[in-house]
């Protein structure tokens, strides 16, 4: 028997496979297309407190390696979540992970002590890093930024906290130190790399806010470094991404030191790519007689 198994905080998920935040939509039919029920965990998109709209169309390019998207952080609002989206997602019988955003560490506090009531919620991601909000410095690009709103929202609530951090900063490490030491259970990264795309013959933007975040096979060598990078300063566990499409690209992960690991870009093509790669991974550890992941995580011969 494998073990697969990867706790974070006091819960303990099945397996190390999950998918990117906003990537994996609500709608119950998508869902039907993927057995989900054998995932680790979802993460559906990020919410806030109240409703917020999203970034002006065109908001998704396709790029020669992957995507850039604008869609910004549009959702009707945490009551419209708790009521019409949890349940929903609570069928699927898949533990949930709540990745939240906010204005202020006041907001992030307000809408993490909403979800730390809810029983069936089993963590909450701090979004600390969407790359496509305008005129606004992100959380995760300030270290002092980072550990205010962490030791804050730790000291409010009893559900583990995973903090989600921006691959756009010089030290992506730093950031991730400064999290593990205000209490954080678990860092996730890399979210999306700034980018853009050109309209040649109109001599303009494509995107409609000009930048989004560019995920896609692109980004894996760049995020798969910071990865190690990252799993060499801190003790949490690593919840890895950024273009894993296949059990060799998780694989990869898990070695430099990632403890999970998320399906995003890859999904919009094909929505059994997350089990195909949680079923590779499997398969790579019977061939190899691995009995525990842990036995693979951080097993990289420096």
């Amino acid at each position: 028997m494998k073990n697969l198994s990867i706790k974070i905080g006091n819960v303990t998920f099945q397996n190390p496979v999950t998918v990117a935040s906003g990537t994996f939509g609500y709608l119950e039919e998508y869902y039907k297309l993927s057995d989900v029920k054998k995932l680790g965990c979802i993460v559906p998109k990020t919410i806030t407190l109240n409703a917020k709209e999203g970034n002006p169309a065109p908001r998704i390019v396709e790029t020669s390696s992957g995507m850039i998207n604008a869609i910004g952080i549009e959702n009707l609002g945490a009551d419209y979540f708790l009521r019409e989206k949890l349940p929903k997602l609570l069928k699927l019988k898949v533990p949930i992970v709540v990745s939240i955003s906010a204005v202020s560490n006041k907001e992030f506090v307000m809408l993490a002590k909403k979800l730390d009531s809810v029983k069936s919620i089993k963590a909450i991601e701090l979004n600390l890093s969407c790359p496509n909000l305008k005129n606004k410095k992100l959380i995760a690009q300030d270290v002092a930024a980072t550990r205010q709103v962490v030791r804050l929202v730790k000291k409010a609530i009893h559900k583990p906290v995973i903090v989600k951090l921006t691959p756009n900063v010089t030290d992506i490490s730093e950031i991730a130190k400064a999290a593990e030491q205000s209490g954080a259970d678990a860092v996730s990264l890399v979210n999306t790399f700034m980018a853009t795309a050109i309209d040649i013959h109109k001599k303009e933007f494509i995107l409609g806010n000009k930048v989004g975040g560019l995920s896609g096979p692109a980004i894996k060598p760049i995020a798969l470094k910071m990865v190690y990078d990252v799993a060499k300063k801190v003790k949490i566990p690593i919840i890895a991404m950024g273009g894993i499409a296949t059990a060799q690209d998780a694989l990869e992960f898990i070695i430099a030191g990632a403890s999970m690991v998320a399906v995003g870009t890859a999904s919009f093509i094909d929505p059994n790519a997350p089990l195909d790669v949680l079923k590779g991974i499997a398969s790579y550890m019977k061939k190899n007689k691995i009995k525990s992941i842990k036995q693979l995580i951080g097993s990289i011969n420096d």
